[in-house]
């Protein structure tokens, strides 16, 4: 495991390749994310296996918006909640076509997306896939602020840990647009 900061991702351009075929830990602007390519069902079924969550939907933060409107069920209701992005909301979609690995949801056809408004962000678009994000816990554990409130065993089992220093933030807020009507819900 290798700890990593802004001005390491900034002048080490192979780093970006390394995350894209690793486990990490990442900031976000809410709390920090446990993360992988999306697209590599290998990677993700380790993310289930550290988070001990067999099959909870995982959501993603896409490198590019369009990905929404390529993938996803959109109408005008959709926009205005996309329109919103980058922040700290995740948009649960109907999927029209996959573009993840089968094990990110293995249970229903939508898919929780993300696009935070934080520096990493920029480096996921380089990535140029989608990656997971889910809370860096074990399910049910408290979610990480710091590197010193990390699970001693998640921290054996990731490859690079993106340290921002302390978040203050709260997990995204959940806006199901997949029903008719829009619920949301605070976290």
């Amino acid at each position: 495991m290798r700890v990593i900061n802004k001005d390491e991702l900034r002048h080490e351009a192979k780093l970006v390749n390394e995350l894209k075929k690793s486990i990490f830990i990442y900031p976000t602007d809410t709390i920090y994310g446990l993360g992988c390519d999306a697209t590599n069902q290998e990677l993700v079924a380790k993310i289930r296996d550290i988070k001990n969550s067999p099959d909870q939907p995982f959501s993603i933060i896409i490198p590019n918006k369009n990905m929404i409107y390529e993938y996803c069920e959109t109408n005008e209701k959709t926009k205005e909640y996309v329109e919103k992005l980058p922040g700290p909301y995740t948009l649960i979609l109907k999927v029209k076509k996959k573009f993840f690995a089968p094990n990110v949801n293995p249970k229903n056809n939508t898919i929780g997306i993300r696009i935070p408004n934080h520096w990493f962000y920029n480096y996921i678009k380089k990535m140029k896939v989608p990656v997971i994000t889910t809370s860096a816990n074990v399910t049910g554990g408290d979610f990480m602020t710091s590197i010193e409130d990390l699970d001693s065993e998640i921290k054996k089992r990731v490859d690079y840990i993106v340290y921002d220093g302390e978040l203050k933030g709260r997990p995204s807020t959940i806006i199901h647009l997949e029903k008719k009507e829009v619920e949301i819900m605070e976290r």
